[in-house]
């Protein structure tokens, strides 16, 4: 996405808080490190497609829950 990542709505903090997961434990359960889930929460970093599944497997919903383009 380059540059225009920043306009990527992103809700993972959100999720996971709902899910009751500290960032480590969904960085264990995401087989990635906890500053990695760090930075996608800020908008930091865009994970890669298979990271997006894998968290939104361990949160239980969809990968569209998870991340979104502004209308």
């Amino acid at each position: 996405m380059g540059k225009d990542h920043k306009k990527l709505l992103n809700n993972l903090q959100q999720l996971r808080r709902a899910a009751g997961l500290t960032q480590q434990e969904l960085s264990v359960d995401a087989e990635v490190s906890r500053k990695s889930i760090n930075a996608i929460e800020n908008g930091i970093y865009v994970p890669s497609t298979v990271l997006a599944l894998k968290i939104a497997k361990t949160l239980k919903c969809k990968v569209e829950d998870l991340f979104e383009l502004p209308d």
